[in-house]
């Protein structure tokens, strides 16, 4: 008896709380948009824009409908159908005197059907969801620690997945006691896939770093095995990175990842560096290049994932570099923790209430 009041306690509170606190509108706008995105393609989008709104809530209505069917399982399909059937049939029309009659019987019959649909779809959803965060658990412990303590160096290291689980890489390994590296990978794709190729890659990266002194066929080596174990049509950009303690310099290899950003405090200029590669899984036989990055105290390099620089607007514009580098150069004179917060910052604010669609990783060393 306590535990029923106790649930149907539970109920009214979270109820009352959705009504006053949920922000219900906003909520229902975003979950119609994504709705929209996932289930109608561009060119049937395009159509619906050429309808009046009516034509245009019918057709939504009817496409909805159909690749919800198609998504069902066989038994669920049917079963939805018969209760959507009990539903529309339960009432019928006296045209002599104009009244409809219903049959509640048939009416429940046909609700119940439905919610027992969903409840099994909810049940599946709520176990994928459990496998998932189990998934980003092992994501989290796998992760390095977001500031690591490197002697001459401010580092600080981010990644923030679009979906539960993400697609990108950052690591930190300590090689020696100066001697240390630090790599960011981009899995093409996102979600369970793309995170559990990038386990792989990791895995990879910590296993052969320790054998090799030249980047260049260490990145050579990396390829080869990505091609070897991993999906085909599947590639990752990836940038390694050198340090050491003792030294102001940056040992760096990319292969397929975007420049870095190379921010010097004399010239006060904001600048990409690091010659890109064909990325991982392209090419076997790839040529890879090491490079040396000059810092000087005070100079801050960033490596960053697409997830910042393709970040989207409701309007489909994209955040974009230039954006970036006018917010590295606006906070340059800060430790490297609160450089990244403003980039995030920046981007939280330019997306808005629009879907992250990629996820978002960095890291930013800072000569100190």
């Amino acid at each position: 008896m306590k535990s029923h009041k106790t649930d149907q306690e539970r109920l009214s509170r979270t109820l009352r709380d959705d009504v006053l606190h949920g922000k219900i509108l906003d909520s229902l706008r975003l979950d119609f948009r994504e709705l929209k995105d996932f289930y109608i393609d561009e060119e049937k989008k395009d159509r619906l824009s050429k309808m009046g709104w009516i034509k245009r809530t019918i057709y939504l209505f009817w496409w909805y409908v159909k690749m919800l069917l198609l998504r069902l399982s066989p038994a669920r399909r049917v079963l939805l159908l018969i209760g959507m059937f009990f539903i529309i049939t339960s009432g019928n029309i006296a045209w002599q005197t104009g009244t409809v009659r219903t049959n509640p019987e048939t009416y429940l019959l046909g609700g119940a059907i439905i919610v027992f649909v969903l409840m099994l779809e909810l049940k599946d959803k709520l176990l994928a969801r459990n496998e998932l965060a189990a998934g980003r658990s092992v994501q989290y412990a796998l992760m390095p620690p977001q500031r690591p303590e490197i002697t001459g160096w401010d580092v600080w290291l981010y990644s923030e997945p679009a979906n539960d689980v993400g697609g990108d890489l950052v690591d930190y390994i300590q090689l020696e006691e100066q001697r240390h590296a630090l790599a960011l990978g981009d899995v093409a794709g996102k979600g369970l896939r793309a995170a559990l190729l990038m386990s792989k890659l990791q895995a990879t990266i910590r296993a052969l770093v320790p054998g090799y002194t030249t980047l260049a066929d260490l990145m050579s080596r990396i390829n080869r095995i990505f091609i070897r174990d991993s999906l085909r049509s599947i590639f990752a950009s990836l940038v390694y990175m050198e340090l050491n303690s003792h030294t102001k310099n940056i040992k760096m290899v990319n292969a397929g990842h975007m420049p870095l950003l190379l921010a010097k405090t004399n010239s006060r200029t904001v600048e990409p560096v690091g010659k890109q590669a064909p990325a991982l899984g392209i090419v076997s036989d790839a040529v890879y290049e090491e490079m040396n990055i000059a810092m000087e105290e005070g100079d801050t390099l960033i490596a960053y994932s697409d997830g910042i620089t393709e970040a989207r607007n409701d309007g489909g514009m994209f955040f974009g570099e230039s954006r970036l580098i006018t917010t590295v150069k606006h906070n340059v004179h800060l430790p490297s923790e609160e450089i990244g917060q403003k980039i995030l910052k920046e981007v939280a604010w330019f997306r808005g209430d629009a879907k992250i669609y990629d996820d978002i990783s960095m890291i930013i060393l800072k000569q100190t």
